[in-house]
């Protein structure tokens, strides 16, 4: 494993939002849904492409807060911009298990 400085560190900004909308992206290689969630009024709604279609109905997602990485540069995943990386954990399926917080805060709230 290697080890970094905080410094290095800080530079990530993960922050809370709450997802808004889903849809199924269709053109994904892999089964996934196009997400958008609301980091509160200083970042605004934000787009991120997630593979996480066997654990998650489109439905069970909207009004979930979830933790993101909203500072790395956009990313062009086949005709969608996605802007954020939602942030999760593999389960021992190997199916991808959705980071949140432990109860509700402000979206856009900071990871410290």
């Amino acid at each position: 494993m290697q080890t970094i400085d905080f410094e290095e560190f800080a530079k990530i900004d993960i922050r809370v939002g709450t997802i808004v909308q889903v849809e199924n992206f269709e053109k994904a290689r892999k089964p996934a849904y196009k997400i958008w969630v609301d980091f509160g009024p200083e970042l605004g709604v934000k787009k991120s492409s997630a593979q996480i279609t066997a654990l998650y109905s489109k439905e069970s997602l909207i009004g979930r807060q979830v933790i993101a990485v909203v500072n790395f540069k956009p990313r062009q995943i086949a005709d969608f911009m996605s802007e954020v990386l939602i942030t999760g954990f593999s389960d021992l399926d190997g199916n991808i298990v959705l980071s949140s917080t432990e109860r509700p805060v402000s979206n856009g709230s900071k990871l410290h």
